[in-house]
């Protein structure tokens, strides 16, 4: 892979590869486990990723933090040995391109099929994930069947946003949404959705476009060729129980995750690909 200028590689100290870049746009680090972005800072702003100051970047764990990408399902299998979310997130990709112009930076990176073992995943297929860096961050993740035959799945980019207080922040957009929470619904989403106890919100016909109002700004987070969103804070009790997570960060974290889940998932017929997209940006900055 040829780097640009503003692009380097370099390696965690317990030895995790990741891809760093400075621009003249922004800041960001994105690990090949995972194929995962676990930072990006625009220029004079605020990180607009959140990752536990707990994590320790250990080889085979999920990453808590950033953007974790969820494939070829999310949450738990109907076979409970089967890894939670799915294999993408701890498996190691390749990076494949780097291109820099003016205005943004584009790095691509692709999950080796050949590596996968195929009792989670026997169907012929390629995976790819782009991140497009400039100001704002979009993050593109694209299946292709390479097979003969259709496969389903389910996917999310299960994106972590910083809050300097989850108890004055609100999340705008979702009015009009369905949501199921924990097996239960679904439910009309009413109005704006505020935190005060455990939240873990799967929506379904949700606009693509939501905003995170948080004491330090606006996030507004968009998506592409997704009709379904997961909203998550785990609150008091169950933040005692997650692995690389402090007890009381859930005060400092949010999850607002692209996705298809439930009736959005994606069915793709012979060579056929489809492209999970999501968008994020500061709206202002106070």
């Amino acid at each position: 892979m040829k780097l640009s200028p503003s692009v380097s590689i370099e390696q965690s100290e317990t030895g995790l590869e990741f891809i760093k870049v400075a621009s003249s746009k922004c800041d960001a680090k994105i690990f090949l486990q995972g194929g995962q972005i676990t930072e990006f800072i625009p220029k004079n702003n605020k990180p607009l990723i959140w990752v536990s100051k707990n994590e320790t970047f250990q080889e085979g764990v999920s990453i808590r933090g950033g953007i974790p990408i969820c494939w070829p399902w999310f949450g738990n299998h109907e076979n409970q040995d089967w890894p939670a979310h799915g294999f993408a997130r701890t498996s190691l990709w390749q990076a494949d391109a780097v291109h820099e112009d003016d205005e943004h930076i584009t790095i691509s990176l692709n999950l080796p099929m050949k590596l996968v073992n195929p009792t989670y995943w026997p169907h012929h297929s390629a995976l790819k994930v782009e991140f497009v860096l400039s100001e704002q961050l979009q993050v593109r993740l694209t299946t292709t069947n390479l097979s003969n035959s259709p496969f389903s799945y389910t996917q999310a980019l299960h994106s972590y946003f910083p809050t300097s207080d989850i108890k004055h922040t609100h999340v705008e957009g979702l009015q009009g949404a369905q949501y199921i929470e924990f097996g239960e619904g679904p439910f009309a989403q009413n109005a704006p959705v505020k935190f005060t106890r455990e939240t873990d919100m799967v929506y379904t016909q949700a606009a693509k476009q939501q905003h995170i109002h948080t004491p330090d700004g606006i996030i507004n987070v968009s998506r592409e060729n997704s009709s379904s969103c997961v909203l998550w804070n785990p609150w008091i009790e169950k933040s005692k129980r997650l692995s690389n997570f402090a007890d009381d960060e859930y005060l400092s974290m949010v999850c607002l995750e692209a996705a298809n889940v439930l009736e959005d998932n994606v069915t793709l017929e012979p060579k056929q690909s489809h492209t999970l997209v999501t968008t994020i940006s500061w709206a202002n900055s106070q």
